[in-house]
């Protein structure tokens, strides 16, 4: 299946033409006017592709394209033909979008993939076994080769404070959940967990919880109940198929580590900024363009990991007002180390990664190795 982009103009009758752009074995129809400069072409392919515009190197008869040139001025009329070509690493999400998908393999060592095909692995829930759960607190099943949550996991109520229930094949999880009120972490990463699986009118009982990763799993979108876990410090959502966060978000005043790499969220709400305790942010390999401002607003932020996004700008306040910043990870964006030192703040910013990592800096001078300044420089 083929697909395209048109851009749009605000004169109705101005004429424009169709081109077809061919990368990775398929052709992408776009329409356009023909003053268009190559630039305008190279930021309609991006979500098409997911290749950022500085990343791609389009071929028009031989020639590559400059981006300050009109396409008319480059000689490309209706109905031609060109071919993209993407630098390696330079693009958003998870990748360029290939002809056929890829399918991420589940997460687990050859040590624990072992444990699935041993039928002596797998766990019996004894009674001795039930007993030691509700002494401890402590529900340990991860590897454990399970499609449902065992019934008996519910019965232990109000004495469960830990259930880790990773890397299984769990499709389901039900209300019944919020009967564990005492719960502080809930583990459920690497499981077959979608939006109809999943029975969020049981979370908000679990006033005490901590701790919740659901990463690795098959989610695309969070519901507006997250935000009546208020003690949760840490959310790990990463490795899903989520294409936004809830602006409920702003409840969870306590939250210390928010984790959503690797989705397709395209927008951050603007909500985020009243996440007053955050202080490690990861929304690195995602569809984003722009960041809201409120993000200066998160006081106590110390890392932030945004590389493999299409970001071509950063609010303007982060460096300014985030003064305990000292890890920034832009890799794999549109902005540059030189687009970076002209941000406000820039200067203290850098002061005090450079004192964080003095140790390594004193290596790589001894080494001549470059220290890492959390961006490309071209």
């Amino acid at each position: 299946m083929e697909v395209g982009a048109t851009a749009t103009t605000s004169e109705p009758n101005r004429k424009s033409i169709s081109i077809n752009v061919k990368f990775t074995g398929k052709s992408i129809p776009i329409t356009l006017p023909p003053d268009s400069t190559v630039k305008d072409l190279k930021s309609l392919l991006q979500p098409l592709t997911n290749v950022l515009p500085r990343g791609q190197k389009l071929i028009f008869k031989g020639k590559v394209l400059a981006d300050e040139m009109t396409l008319a001025a480059s000689e490309v009329a209706n109905g031609a033909k060109m071919m993209l070509m993407a630098s390696q690493g330079l693009h958003q999400g998870d990748g360029p979008i290939l002809r056929e998908a890829r399918t991420r393999p589940r997460e687990r060592s050859v040590q624990n993939a072992s444990k699935l095909v041993d039928e002596k692995q797998r766990v019996p829930v004894d009674k001795s076994r039930f007993e030691r759960w509700k002494a401890t607190g402590v529900i340990a099943l991860s590897d454990c080769n399970l499609k449902v949550i065992p019934n008996e996991v519910w019965s232990c109520e109000t004495s469960a404070r830990v259930l880790d229930l990773s890397n299984n094949s769990i499709n389901r999880v039900p209300s019944q959940v919020g009967s564990l009120s005492k719960l502080q972490k809930l583990l459920l990463n690497v499981n077959e967990i979608s939006d109809e699986s999943i029975s969020w009118n049981g979370f908000p009982f679990l006033k005490h919880l901590t701790v919740l990763s659901l990463s690795h799993n098959l989610l695309t979108t969070l519901p507006s109940a997250l935000g009546s876990l208020t003690s949760l410090k840490q959310l790990h959502v990463n490795n899903n198929k989520l294409m936004s966060l809830p602006d409920e978000i702003k409840f969870l005043t306590r939250l210390e580590v928010l984790k959503v790499g690797h989705n397709r969220i395209s927008v951050v709400p603007s909500t985020i900024g009243e996440c007053s305790s955050l202080t490690e942010v990861d929304l690195s390999s995602n569809l984003l363009s722009e960041l809201p401002e409120t993000l200066g607003c998160l006081l106590n932020l110390k890392a932030l990991h945004l590389n493999h996004n299409g970001l071509t700008s950063l609010p303007s306040t982060l460096f300014k007002m985030c003064i305990q910043l000292s890890t920034l990870d832009l890799h794999n964006t549109e902005i540059t180390i030189d687009l970076l030192r002209q941000y406000e703040g820039w200067k203290a910013f850098d002061e005090r990664r450079r004192l964080k990592h003095q140790k390594q800096l004193d290596f790589r001078v001894m080494n001549q190795a470059d220290f890492d300044e959390g961006a490309d420089k071209h």
